[in-house]
């Protein structure tokens, strides 16, 4: 269940929009010229491989990249099984939790897991909760940071137009600090599940 919650810049403690319907969210979304769409949720084994899970959405990365001028893709993905994982996951999640913007849009598929994107734009803070199946594109330019939580689990495809659009241009601004974290944002939605 995908979740958006939106705040004045100001008051982080009020949402003027929280929703897990789908056509509002896309509805809000587009309003920032973001897009957010949600592929069918196809099944692997635990133990894939990140490129068996790509090939598993080639078409549909196919029709993003024909649609969007895309070309480069990749996939990452985080879990507790890796042997690296305590060491990766602290500097992987503290890279992308400040605010910044990037030259190119910033696309992501969510194979697997979740993680939270919080889109800064006029004057208002945008928080879109990803679960498996989403795709949400951040337009160029847009100030957002990225939270994939204490203890990060996710396989994610990412499209490119270049190497040097994706470079993180961070504002400096301490915003990101003020706002629900993933972990947070995860408890709620369990909240609306239940209703």
């Amino acid at each position: 269940m995908t979740l958006l919650t939106v705040w004045n810049e100001t008051d982080p403690a009020s949402p003027v929009l929280e929703t897990i319907d789908d056509a509002e969210i896309g509805a809000a979304l587009a309003e920032l010229g973001a897009r957010y769409s949600h592929w069918e949720i196809k099944d692997f084994a635990d133990d894939a491989s990140l490129e068996e899970i790509l090939a598993l959405y080639s078409a549909e990365v196919e029709s993003v990249k024909q649609s969007e001028g895309y070309t480069l893709v990749d996939i990452v993905g985080l879990s507790p099984a890796q042997e690296n994982y305590d060491e990766v996951k602290g500097p992987s999640r503290a890279k992308f939790l400040s605010e910044h913007r990037h030259d190119d849009d910033e696309d992501r598929f969510f194979a697997k897991g979740a993680g939270v994107f919080y889109l800064h734009v006029n004057e208002k803070v945008y928080a879109l909760y990803c679960e498996p199946g989403d795709l949400v594109s951040v337009p160029a330019n847009t100030t957002h940071w990225f939270d994939m939580g204490t203890s990060p689990e996710f396989t994610s495809i990412r499209f490119f137009h270049d190497d040097d659009g994706w470079v993180g241009h961070f504002t400096g601004n301490p915003i990101a600090e003020t706002f629900a974290t993933f972990d947070q944002l995860h408890a709620r939605r369990a909240e609306l599940a239940t209703v």
